[in-house]
């Protein structure tokens, strides 16, 4: 089942006896698993039939008794087993799940890990009816700015995409951490008003006008003069603009750029997803193909891949020195 779909089941207060939450993105499974703690159980029952443990203070054994047990004062209880990826030969459980309680909503929180598919235990999981099973995928990069849309409009916000490319450089693709800024940048916005690059600077402090898509932009523009002084920016403030990082970011750009040279007779839309990106981006790529032929790209990114390396350590004295991408940037502009 997908996470929009649980959440609306649970809102509409329908609940499974049991759901098991897993998978590399830790943030999807917070989410579900708070969500059913607020609302799974009324307050005033909550003391008596709601216990939440952790996994490395439970067994599979403890697990299925205080499952087993029957609510007091209310219809349902509700266990949750939270860091549950902690405990030792989880699917032990199993024979709990031949045998339900019905009165028991049990979630488990399984953090971190995927489920090996080919045993019974995940079979037995998925192919139940009355198990919700969810994995949480982590989001590519390049999806980041797309789900971070997503979240403004369901807080009743809007925000520019180029607002959001700039939040996701900045924050990277730790969900958690976005959720924690962007709530903390609507407090003092009207509802349904607009996120835009200024507000993000005057409320998170990021720079509108010295980041890495506006280096990318110079670098397209043949804008030496701001191409240098961005690089200096980033050499004064190298925690907030880790050159790994930079790197990262212009190797996908460039790569992106060569993809579009094999691609630019398609219609537009179909480009863009090929590419991957908003297509209110596009022209940011038509821009830079005019700009460089397709040799000079395949030449800028193996630039780019001895930058990376040398900001790793190798083949340079000082991997944490800016010279190398300095030298990067001149080698691009001529």
């Amino acid at each position: 089942m997908k996470f929009n779909q649980i959440l609306q089941d649970i809102q509409h207060k329908i609940f499974s006896p049991v759901y098991f939450f897993y998978g590399e993105e830790p943030f999807f499974i917070d989410q579900l698993t708070s969500y059913i703690e607020q609302n799974a159980l009324d307050e005033s029952v909550r003391e008596f039939n709601q216990t939440i443990c952790y996994g490395r203070d439970v067994s599979p054994k403890d697990i299925m008794d205080m499952s087993r047990r029957f609510p007091m004062m209310g219809n349902y209880q509700l266990v949750v087993v939270k860091e549950a990826q902690e405990i030792k030969n989880i699917e032990q459980i199993e024979p709990y799940l031949d045998a339900l309680m019905e009165t028991t909503i049990l979630v488990i929180s399984y953090k971190y890990k995927k489920l090996d598919k080919r045993k019974s235990f995940y079979k037995k999981l998925n192919k139940s009816s009355e198990v919700v099973l969810f994995e949480s995928q982590r989001l590519y990069d390049d999806k980041i700015p797309d789900w971070i849309e997503k979240a403004v409009q369901l807080m009743g916000y809007r925000i520019d995409p180029v607002a959001s490319r700039l939040l996701s450089d900045y924050l990277g693709n730790d969900l958690s951490r976005i959720s924690n800024e962007l709530e903390k940048l609507v407090i003092n916005l009207e509802s349904g008003s607009l996120i835009s690059t200024d507000v993000i600077e005057q409320n998170i402090g990021i720079s509108k006008d010295f980041n890495i898509f506006e280096l990318q932009t110079a670098l397209v523009e043949r804008n030496a003069l701001k191409a240098q002084r961005i690089v200096h920016h980033f050499e004064a403030n190298p925690k907030e603009h880790p050159l790994q990082m930079l790197t990262v970011i212009l190797h996908s750009f460039f790569n992106k750029v060569f993809l579009y040279h094999q691609i630019k007779q398609m219609d537009n839309r179909k480009v863009a997803a090929e590419l991957g990106i908003n297509p209110f981006f596009l022209k940011d790529y038509q821009k830079a193909a005019r700009s460089f032929p397709e040799q000079k790209v395949i030449s800028i990114i193996s630039g780019i891949r001895d930058l990376d390396m040398k900001s790793k350590g190798l083949g340079s004295t000082d991997a944490t020195s800016y010279g190398a991408l300095k030298d990067l940037v001149v080698k691009i502009l001529h």
